[in-house]
């Protein structure tokens, strides 16, 4: 089943406290760094809040199996189920900036935004540089916020639950900054990687760069906030680590194929930024070396009109590396389910983790 709503909208009403507070911090700092704070507010808007929803359902999940039916989120684990979705938003303007994209959930991205209101004002400069700079020290911030969020919420917590899951966010920071190394290194990386590697790369970005973090994190911290012994932390972080991974291959998937209208981004976007995906990775595995010189050539153009993206779309199709990476996806989802059996976790909760992996791998957004 799926969380309650109101639930989540603890959550929400976290984070515009939180934000409130910072908004009245900066008053007396001039209208320039008001915006700036606002802007900081503003990338938290919509979204699934999939992190949270992990991070709650670990907790319920342990918290459930120990007696707490029905027991309501405490404010450390509803604080930072907050920071996750904070640290969210700023990855999403960082990575926005690496990857150049012009929109964000439909939206003008964050450096598109601050270029813009820099030409509005008739600033001084280049807007584009502006923005890009504007939005580097946003994202920023927004780490910053998420940090500080979590420890209001740790300074609530039972000590020796506090420690863990300090740990734990700790962990997911480093994973996923190295992930995203990883993700922009392997757009040129990839040229000298021998091509029998090129599956197992792809993979290892997945994995670091948003399996841990959006699932397999999210559940181990609230699982440590709700006091979770070895074995109810092996079980949901071999649940998480699966659905982690078709999560992201699913995100592989709608960002060659997804409807603009639903996603957000225009379709094909992930072949102009160049990403190298297992999709790629497995296009390239059945190709002639010289249709996989065309193919290196083609993707990252991101001057690729609508023409060439049909056709590598269909590439990816007729070499069946679609076919491949939604059957990995189901096999990752099936290992997934596997980990829940005779897990020592609530029965409520189990059935709340089994709708949340089917709503993160089965999705059009």
């Amino acid at each position: 089943m799926n969380l309650p709503d109101a639930l989540i909208e603890a959550v929400s009403q976290r984070l515009e406290r939180f934000t409130a507070d910072q908004l009245s911090a900066a008053a007396d700092l001039g209208a320039e760094a008001q915006a700036f704070v606002r802007s900081g507010a503003d990338a938290m808007d919509g979204g699934k809040r999939l992190r949270a929803r992990f991070c709650l359902t670990g907790w319920q999940a342990v918290r459930e199996f120990q007696g707490a039916r029905a027991a309501a989120p405490t404010p450390d684990v509803v604080a930072a189920a907050a920071a996750l979705e904070v640290f969210h938003a700023a990855a999403l303007v960082h990575d926005d900036v690496v990857d150049n994209s012009d929109t964000r959930r439909g939206r003008p991205a964050a450096h598109r935004r601050w270029e813009s209101a820099h030409r509005d004002a008739s600033w001084d400069g280049d807007p584009a540089g502006f923005g890009r700079s504007a939005a580097i020290l946003l994202g920023d911030l927004l780490v910053a916020w998420s940090d500080d969020l979590l420890e209001e919420g740790l300074a609530t917590a039972d000590a020796a639950h506090a420690a863990p899951a300090r740990r734990v966010y700790a962990v997911m920071r480093r994973d996923v900054t190295v992930g995203q190394f990883l993700d922009v290194a392997e757009e040129a990386a990839y040229r000298t990687a021998p091509d029998s590697e090129h599956v197992a790369r792809a993979l290892r970005v997945a994995s670091l760069k948003s399996a841990r973090y959006s699932v397999q994190h999210p559940l181990l911290l609230g699982a440590a906030l709700a006091g979770a012994d070895t074995a109810q932390s092996d079980a949901l972080e071999r649940f998480g680590h699966p659905i982690g991974l078709a999560f992201q291959l699913r995100d592989d998937v709608l960002g060659v194929f997804g409807d603009a209208a639903v996603t957000g981004k225009p379709s094909g976007d992930d072949l102009r930024e160049g990403k190298r995906t297992l999709l790629i990775a497995y296009a390239r595995e059945a190709m002639t070396p010289g249709a996989r010189r065309v193919l290196d050539e083609l993707v990252g153009d991101p001057a690729l009109d609508d023409e060439q993206i049909a056709a590598l779309q269909s590439t990816i199709v007729d070499t069946g590396a679609l076919a491949r990476v939604e059957e990995l996806i189901t096999e990752y989802a099936l290992e997934a389910d596997r980990a829940l059996r005779g897990a020592p976790l609530g029965t409520t909760a189990v059935g709340a983790l089994r709708d949340l992996a089917l709503a993160a791998t089965a999705r059009a957004a």
